[in-house]
């Protein structure tokens, strides 16, 4: 198992910063060889993002000033109305997003060694990133999977970084991310325990940004390997690097824990599975019967591999390939039910557009699962569709898959990502994941 002791972890500062002789961005920008174009917003628009809201949206932008004008991937001022600076990010001429925000005046008046400096600031908030996780428990002796870097929530939007062992999974989603490619992989490959980097582009995203994904490169698999193994809360996870998302979800970390404190002497059903995270934690936690059900070849054989790999029963514990739904409708016609259900379906909502659409599956996976946990049961559901947490709606559509069902249902637990992915309050777009306990009469 591969960890980052602390006295291990090199500094991944290059270089020594001069003493700042200016305090003001509008200084230091004056100062900048090349110049720095401004980007100027409209009249009501700038309190919002001195607030912190890290994204400045096309509509928000009044005039851009500099010639010529930046292009995408260019440090720009983003300036109010007066053309004051008060703050400054990294420009899209393409994006709905103009400006990623990377850092406001008032942060370059108290230190403006990472003022305009993309490097440096990159240097800076990995190594703050690091330290935040360390202060986590992150890595430890148990848990060597977790996210390093996230996006907003670490303050370089567009960045995910996540640690499996000795592989650093870097997952790009902006313009900026793939300019500064070289430099970010320097950072993270002078984390000591890091052996390999796999670079995981978002294609469909990266074409919003305006690139051409044609020369976007993923990794070496002569560099990389395709897979590795890592350890959560005391179980290990056969991964693939070549599947969904990173090639684990983190994210769950604290909840599949929870399960395992619940799960003794119950029978259990792990609905959209993927490599069987809540399964093997139930069976961890003493459950007489676990059913995972996944309808990917690809993640029943890691899920079954999971088993092995911690000498579990087999006779306790098992994965089954099928559709979640026909395998819930099967399982109510053979009269079966369970005590724990967990729900975690894949993201059925990418955008606020097909909402309606996706809030009817829920409800349809949700009435379904509610019919198989036994009254006075436990469901465990849960959606990643950033677009449903954001929209609230979540619980009222359990309560409609109750009313369907003809079951009662009460919320236990309401919770979401593992505290490893951190959230920018001035950009709630970030919080994506919900995770709720029931209780189903």
């Amino acid at each position: 198992m591969q960890h980052f002791p602390a006295r291990l972890i090199k500094s991944l500062s290059t270089s020594t910063s001069l003493p700042c002789t200016t305090t003001t961005l509008q200084e230091l920008a004056s100062a900048h060889p090349k110049g720095v174009a401004r980007v100027v917003l409209k009249k009501g628009k700038t309190q919002l993002f001195k607030d912190g809201s890290p994204m400045v949206y096309s509509g928000a932008v009044d005039r851009i000033i500099g010639r010529p004008p930046p292009r995408t991937g260019d440090v720009v001022l983003v300036a109010d109305g007066a053309e004051k600076p008060i703050g400054w990010g990294m420009y899209n001429s393409v994006s709905m997003f103009c400006v990623r925000l990377m850092q406001l005046d008032e942060e370059a008046i108290r230190d403006c060694s990472c003022a305009l400096n993309m490097e440096k600031l990159l240097e800076t908030r990995i190594n703050e990133a690091i330290e935040l996780r360390k202060s986590l428990g992150l890595p430890s002796a148990s848990t060597n999977a977790f996210r390093l870097v996230n996006s907003e929530g670490d303050r370089l939007s567009g960045l995910i970084i996540d640690i499996f062992g000795d592989v650093a999974v870097i997952a790009s989603s902006a313009a900026w991310v793939e300019k500064y490619k070289a430099e970010i992989e320097a950072c993270v490959g002078r984390i000591n325990e890091i052996n390999h980097i796999n670079w995981r582009p978002s294609v469909e995203i990266l074409k919003e940004e305006g690139l051409d994904v044609s020369n976007l490169k993923e990794m070496d698999p002569s560099i990389c390997p395709q897979r590795t193994k890592v350890m959560e809360n005391g179980i290990f996870y056969a991964i693939s690097l070549e599947g969904q998302k990173t090639g684990f979800y983190a994210d769950q970390r604290e909840n599949r824990k929870f399960i395992s404190t619940i799960s003794d002497n119950q029978k259990v059903l792990d609905i959209c599975c993927y490599s069987g995270g809540f399964a093997l934690n139930a069976a961890r936690g003493g459950a007489v019967n676990v059913t995972g059900v996944d309808s990917s070849l690809g993640a029943i054989k890691l899920a079954k591999e999971n088993i092995a790999l911690n000498n579990m029963d087999p006779g306790i514990i098992s994965f089954v390939k099928e559709d979640a739904s026909e395998f819930m409708k099967g399982a109510l016609s053979r009269n079966e039910s369970f005590d724990i259900v967990i729900l975690d379906p894949p993201k059925l909502a990418p955008r606020k557009k097909v909402l309606q659409n996706a809030s009817g599956m829920y409800r349809n996976l949700n009435s379904l699962a509610m019919q198989l946990t036994r009254r006075g049961g436990l469901l465990m559901t849960c959606s990643c569709s950033g677009a449903m947490t954001q929209s609230g709606t979540f619980l009222r559509i359990l309560q409609s898959a109750a009313s369907a069902a003809g079951r009662k249902i009460t919320v236990l637990r309401d919770a979401g990502a593992a505290c490893d992915h951190t959230i920018d309050p001035s950009y709630p777009e970030g919080k994506y994941l919900s995770n709720i306990l029931l209780r189903v009469l």
